[in-house]
């Protein structure tokens, strides 16, 4: 080469290395700002005023951050504490040990002599868990990542490791440290409000926000072993509903087959309620499914969906152990009468006001035959692991919802499953005691009552 295309070649090189040491460094700046930003600035500040203004402006800093954990604990972890975490979590458990997890994972390939690694591009903890952002190799997919959570929770020193879909070729892993539901749940106040029925809180997530329950345009199964916490998630429904009952703007049914050991416990939340799976209840549930058609009608051309204004209360059917009714019924034909209105009520229901609260222990199909009529599932303590796609979906274990994991000391944890929502959702129910039951029943004393339509051949007459 020519001398001056040598000398043309070394100007590229040199300039092209500094562009590549800045890119860099601005990265490192970004991706540990406190790491680097903090020392660099006491640095600065030492060598422009001394050792006696840094240690000054230390103490003042320290002071600081003190008085604002202790006015606001909140935020003070949340933009304080979570930062410093992530930061040390970052430098000190994920990058070191990001490249040989990979490889040993099987995560990582080699092709014509070039490695394809999966890129760590983000983390940020929480204090319960850490966020770690990942941009995949090309051909690879999500379901590879999930096949090896329980190895990438081990690698990473976690309790368990989910795997979240953000966009194309871009996942999250979910890196859980210890419980945030741990605790059981006060119920809130009750107070004359307005209550929205497609978001009904019965608990709070796992994440902090409130777990809100669609009942409008839904119908509900729960699924739980004995003691998983049922009642807990059945209570929080009616305590939560109890100001529209009161207003006269819902309306409760219920079915208790075990002679009134759950929703006997407070019978005035319930407009009718039956207290055994014979004649009597499969007769209130063919004379709702009656109600059902009849409702329709009367909607066809007018409107879509139930609303306020119409003036007839929304109504919720809750069915304490469905299968007694539906599977373990010895009678033959009330049992397929109760499954048939139960599956009008659950199909047809949705835009005349009409939702059904199905409770369950065994969710085999050959129990509960139509689970897809229910457009949100929850599934609470199970026995067994392939329990848990019967009631949440084929795959959901995979992607982390391990209800057969639940603790026993934990009763109402649960994990939710709407359909149209590909990520299953954790959550713990309200705990309602006994003494919350007697407040409130003293609170539904005077709620607005009305009359539960009948049919004229006494179907739909059903003593309480």
């Amino acid at each position: 080469m020519p001398g001056k295309a040598k000398w043309l070649a070394f100007l590229i090189a040199v300039v092209w290395l500094a562009l590549v040491g800045v890119v860099r460094l601005v990265l490192v700046v970004v991706r540990y700002p406190v790491a680097t930003l903090v020392p660099l600035s006491a640095a600065w500040c030492w060598w422009r005023f001394g050792l006696s203004p840094l240690v000054l402006a230390l103490l003042s800093l320290v002071a600081g951050l003190v008085i604002w954990a202790g006015l606001g604990r909140d935020s003070f972890l949340r933009h304080v504490w979570f930062r410093v975490v992530t930061e040390w979590r970052r430098a000190v458990v994920y990058v070191p040990r990001w490249r040989s997890v990979m490889r040993l994972a099987d995560l990582a390939k080699r092709d014509r002599g070039r490695e394809y690694r999966p890129w760590l591009r983000r983390v940020r903890s929480e204090g319960w868990r850490d966020r770690v952002r990942v941009r995949m190799v090309p051909a690879q997919s999500p379901e590879a990542w999930e096949l090896r959570r329980d190895g990438l929770a081990h690698s990473f020193g976690a309790r368990s490791c989910r795997v979240r879909v953000l966009r194309p070729r871009v996942i999250e892993l979910d890196f859980v440290h210890r419980d945030p539901l741990a605790r059981p749940l006060s119920v809130p106040a009750l107070v004359d409000a307005e209550v929205d029925l497609k978001r009904v809180v019965v608990g709070r997530t796992e994440t902090g926000k409130p777990w809100r329950l669609r009942l409008l345009g839904s119908q509900v199964l729960v699924v739980g072993v004995p003691g998983a916490g049922k009642g807990s998630v059945l209570w929080s429904i009616v305590w939560q509903l109890a100001p529209a009952v009161r207003a006269g703007l819902v309306r409760l049914v219920g079915i208790d087959p075990k002679g009134g050991m759950e929703l006997g416990q407070c019978p005035d939340a319930f407009d009718r309620v039956v207290y055994d799976n014979g004649p009597e209840a499969v007769a209130l549930l063919e004379g709702m499914a009656a109600e059902v058609k009849e409702r329709a009608a009367r909607y066809r051309g007018v409107r879509r969906l139930w609303a306020r204004s119409t003036g007839e209360p929304f109504t919720v059917l809750v069915v304490d152990e469905l299968a007694d009714l539906i599977a373990y019924q010895p009678d033959k034909q009330l049992r397929e009468r109760a499954a048939r209105a139960i599956q009008t009520i659950t199909s047809q229901g949705r835009a005349p006001g009409y939702a059904v609260v199905g409770l369950v222990q065994d969710p085999r199909k050959e129990v509960v035959g139509f689970r897809h009529l229910f457009s949100t599932r929850v599934a609470l303590r199970l026995d067994e692991p392939q329990q848990v796609d019967m009631v949440l979906g084929d795959g959901v274990r995979q992607r982390g919802a391990a209800a057969h994991e639940i603790s026993e000391n934990s009763p109402g944890v649960a994990w939710v499953k709407q359909d149209g929502q590909r990520e299953p959702e954790r959550a713990r129910a309200f705990h309602v005691t006994d003494a919350d039951l007697v407040e409130l029943a003293v609170f539904l004393a005077d709620a607005e009552v009305r009359d539960f339509p009948t049919r004229s051949d006494g179907a739909g007459e059903v003593a309480a």
